[in-house]
């Protein structure tokens, strides 16, 4: 039998560091998000390391389809995931991760093979660092995530204009911004998540919430990544 838990709020103890239920969840979550990124990754280099493949849809109109299809996926699953299955939820989701890949090949023909390595070792450490801080604070981190939602939703816009109009100060704006925003949403995201876990934990819906938490903290990872390799990255 698991430890009892304490609810009355954030500030109060509880007992998840012997909660087993807990940590298969939330090793659920990251195993999902490990595994879109792999599919990403994968999908990335295999594009990129085809010329004509590459040239095909960056060379040509078809590089709109790449930019905008992941956004399209994140509006599906909006719309949809309530419908899903758990098994289809994955499978979305790993289809996502391979449409990213698409969109991410470019990266690996704009930027050079150290430059994107040392954008994605720093992402990690910056990722795990904010994501074990969101597992172990006892603060309620409620109100950052409504201001960082806020500020998501901004260098969203800003990003989608800056796609046409091409400012340089815009894009390291832009960049800069997103490094705080979605390190904090991560933080915010892993203690969200937890939070589910206890409010569903046991309902059939718990399973497809990992796929959900995974897809958040996929994210999360994913822009920072970029942004970094955005404002330190050296070009080809």
């Amino acid at each position: 039998m698991n430890n009892p838990v304490r609810t009355p709020g954030f500030g109060a103890s509880r007992s998840v560091d012997t909660d087993a239920g807990l940590r298969a969840h939330m090793l659920g979550v990251f195993r999902n998000m490990g595994l879109g990124l792999v599919i990403t990754g994968l999908v990335a280099f295999a594009i990129a390391s085809t010329p004509p493949l590459a040239a095909a849809i960056f060379g040509t109109p078809l590089k709109w389809v790449a930019i905008f299809a992941p956004l399209a996926f994140i509006f599906f699953f909006s719309f949809r995931i309530d419908k899903m299955t758990t098994a289809g939820a994955r499978m979305a989701f790993w289809a996502f991760s391979a449409v990213m890949g698409v969109s991410m090949a470019s990266i690996f023909l704009v930027f050079t093979g150290g430059s994107i390595a040392q954008a994605f070792f720093s992402a990690a450490v910056m990722f795990l660092a904010m994501a074990l801080w969101g597992y172990t604070t006892q603060r309620d981190l409620t109100k950052m995530g409504s201001f960082l939602i806020m500020g998501l939703i901004g260098i969203l816009v800003a990003s989608l204009i800056n796609i046409f109009i091409g400012s340089s100060m815009m894009a390291m704006v832009v960049s800069i911004l997103a490094v705080v925003i979605f390190t904090g949403l991560t933080a915010w995201d892993v203690q969200r998540i937890k939070s589910d876990y206890f409010a569903f934990a046991g309902h059939e819906v718990a399973e497809k919430m990992q796929v959900m938490g995974a897809l958040s903290l996929y994210l999360n990872f994913v822009n920072l990544f970029q942004a970094l390799l955005n404002l330190t990255g050296e070009r080809e």
